[in-house]
């Protein structure tokens, strides 16, 4: 059973620092390239930032290009999103997801490229 938990929301101010966990069960997170999405009230899931299996290939949208960073422990079977400097309009849950199968599948930030999503983690900016 795959399972992806993430972890470490919370309520930050602006200029502040969080960071976001994803922890994998079920699935061997080293095979797998991992998206971090996020979801505001009323507005569509968005694409933030996605890391191939080893790690040597990174993408990241235009509004968290700067401030977020990705990285993965393959010997701890998580990845993270490091926020820097975040805003209030970076306020939303934040999602976590694998593809269907590693191996091809180097990253993306489109959700139908991901099968296996976590709950989510709710982020919290005030100003």
């Amino acid at each position: 059973q795959v399972q992806l938990v993430e972890s470490g929301g919370g309520l930050v101010q602006s200029g502040g620092s969080l960071r976001l966990s994803c922890a994998a069960s079920g699935l061997t997170l080293q095979f797998y390239a991992i998206g971090w999405f996020r979801q505001a009230p009323g507005k569509v899931r968005e694409g933030l930032s996605s890391i191939s299996a080893s790690g040597s290939d990174t993408i990241y949208t235009d509004s968290v290009k700067g401030r977020f960073t990705i990285s993965r422990d393959n010997a701890k079977n998580m990845v993270y999103l490091q926020m820097n400097d975040p805003e209030p309009e970076d306020t939303a849950v934040y999602y976590c997801a694998a593809p269907r199968a590693g191996g091809f599948f180097s990253g993306g930030l489109g959700p139908y490229d991901y099968h296996y999503w976590g709950r989510g983690t709710q982020v919290t900016v005030s100003s």
